[in-house]
Formats: C-alpha cells, structure tokens, sequence
C-alpha cells in the first residue's frame, strides 16, 4: 500500500505539470490583457501628450509583465513565479497570497460544512431508499430529491432572500454576508450564533444539489449489490435483512459514492460563484471570476492548480478508500 501511494505521488507531478502546462496555453488565448484592463479607459481621452504618455506607460507595463513576449516564454517566467511562490496580482502589483487565503478560508469553512451534510444525510437516505424499494418512503423520497435535483440554486437562494429577509418576521436570516456589523463585540457564543445563523441560507442552497445527485447514486449502487448472487445466498442462510443491507451488501454499494469523492473534493475550494455573488460572500468562487474579469492570470493559474491538486488527491484517497472498505481489493500484481 504504501509503496503504492508513493508510486502515485510521484505520477502526480507529470499529471500536474501537464494541466499547468494546457491551462495557461488555454488562458492566453483569450484575446485581450491586464494591459487594456489598466489602461482601457483612458486610451482615447486627453491630448497627444496625454495620449502619448499613456501609450509609454502601457509599453512599460507590458514589458514589466512581458506580455510583449511570445507565449512560451511568458510561460516561463510563470513557471519561475510559481516555483519561488512569487504570484502577483498584475493590475496592484502585489501577491496574491493574502487574499487568496482570506477566499480560500472562507469558501473552505462553507463548504466542508456542506461535504460533511451532504454525505451524512445522502448516505443513510440512499440506503433506506434501497433497503425498502418501491415502498412508500422509497417513493416520497425520490420525488422530493428529484425536484430538488431540478430546482437551479439561484433561484431557490432568491427565493429565500425574499421569504426570510424581513427581520419583523418570527422566522428571518440575514442575505448579506457572514457576520453582523457587531460581530466583534459579540461573545464567544453569540459570534457562533451570529455565523449560523448567516450561513444557514448559502449552506441550504449549496447542500440540497448534491444531496439529491448523492443520494441517488447510492440507492443505485446498494440496489445493483442486492441483487447479486451472494446476496440472494446469504438471504437463502437466513441472514437478517438489517445485517444483508450494512454488512453484505454496504461494502460494494459504497463504490460509486467513493468515486464521486474526488469530483466532490475540488468543490471544497472552488466555491460557487452564483450563491456566494447573491449572498455576498467573499469567497473563492467570486474571486476566481473577477480574476478572469481583470485577466488577473496568475490568480486564474492558483485556483486551476488548487483544484487541480485537490481533484487528484481526491481520486487517491478515493482508490485508498476502496480497499478500506472492502479488503477483497487489492493494488498488488496478480
């Protein structure tokens, strides 16, 4: 096992290098720079010494970044700004490290609260749904997340804003941000209240999606174990059907929730973009995008390689997570 782990770290860094590689070619196809960012607005207005003046400083600024370099070579020192941990942000010239932290901080508390939910709620459903199928409960359950499923979570988070954010009502949260204006003068206890009761919203919005997705791909899986022929044996023995179902059957039927895991896992710091826009939340999602807005290339490069970090983590730990659950598979030779 380990020298297995270790074999894929190392297959990891070819794998990483060529998304680095095929990301940053992709971005700079895009027409345009921060240059016309910086410098758009004014290009046409003044005199020609202000026209003039202008003109040097986009020069300047294009040779500062060497954005009058051919593509390879601007890939170069990229390479060198990722390697010594020197990214900047082009347009204000200074690194990118503390915002990006602050949204990653954020979008990470969010959204391990929803991994957590989702899987604690969607594995149980999924199980029950195929433990009893066809059954009332069965069929009340896959209506009700088959709506949900099909419900977009901008429209239900504008809902919600409208519903719950009239403070005279017994029943309101707040749609703007995650803490109160006092959120500093508040008690320990009271800060902790204070931030559910700001986050109940975006999690609600962003946990019932995957949810549903989950949940259902569960059932599947426990339905397509039960029906196996060492199941239908041990059903034969006399096993109990509560043994059957989280002994027999669980192991193999978690396979397909597994692998979701490592698509699952990127979500943690990619964030949403549409929820935390309506909401205000300042995380990686609308950081990521007004990055892309502003050509900000070396913050679009960060998040890609996160994701892409965490999306391949996410596929070991799943591969390792296999053979947890069932020792019957193995990553030895035959």
């Amino acid at each position: 096992m380990i020298q297995y782990i270790a074999k894929r770290l190392l297959l990891m860094i070819p794998t990483l290098m060529g998304i680095i590689v095929l990301s940053f070619f992709v971005i700079k196809l895009a027409p345009g720079d921060p240059t016309s960012m910086k410098f758009g607005a004014g290009q046409g207005a003044g005199g020609m010494d202000s026209q003039k003046s202008t003109q040097d400083a986009m020069k300047r600024f294009r040779e500062r970044w060497h954005f009058d370099e051919p593509v390879h070579i601007q890939f170069g020192y990229f390479l060198k700004r990722l390697v010594t941990m020197d990214l900047k942000e082009i347009l204000r010239n200074q690194p990118i490290w503390p915002e990006l932290k602050s949204s990653l901080l954020i979008t990470l508390q969010l959204n391990l609260i929803v991994f957590i939910l989702i899987y604690l709620i969607a594995i149980p459903l999924g199980i029950m749904s195929a433990a009893f199928p066809r059954s009332k409960a069965d069929i009340i359950s896959t209506i009700t997340l088959f709506v949900l499923y099909s419900l977009p979570s901008f429209w239900i988070a504008e809902l919600l804003r409208m519903t719950f954010s009239d403070r005279s009502q017994t029943i309101w949260f707040p749609i703007l941000g995650l803490t109160s204006d006092n959120y500093n003068e508040l008690s320990a206890f009271g800060k902790f209240t204070d931030y559910l009761h700001h986050i109940f919203l975006p999690i609600l919005c962003l946990t019932y999606g995957g949810l549903a997705y989950l949940s259902r791909q569960m059932r599947a899986g426990m339905l397509e174990v039960i029906h196996q022929d060492y199941i239908r044996t041990a059903e034969a023995k006399g096993v109990s059907k509560k043994r059957l179902i989280l002994v027999h059957a669980l192991r193999n039927g978690l396979f397909p929730v597994i692998t979701l895991f490592a698509s699952l896992l990127p979500f943690l710091i990619g964030g949403s973009v549409i929820i935390e826009y309506i909401f205000q939340i300042d995380g990686m999602g609308a950081y990521t995008i007004n990055a892309i807005f502003r050509r900000e290339y070396d913050i679009v490069m960060a998040t890609l390689i996160l994701s892409a970090v965490m999306t391949l983590i996410g596929i070991l730990i799943s591969d390792i997570l296999y053979v947890l659950v069932n020792p019957q598979v193995t990553f030895e030779n035959r």
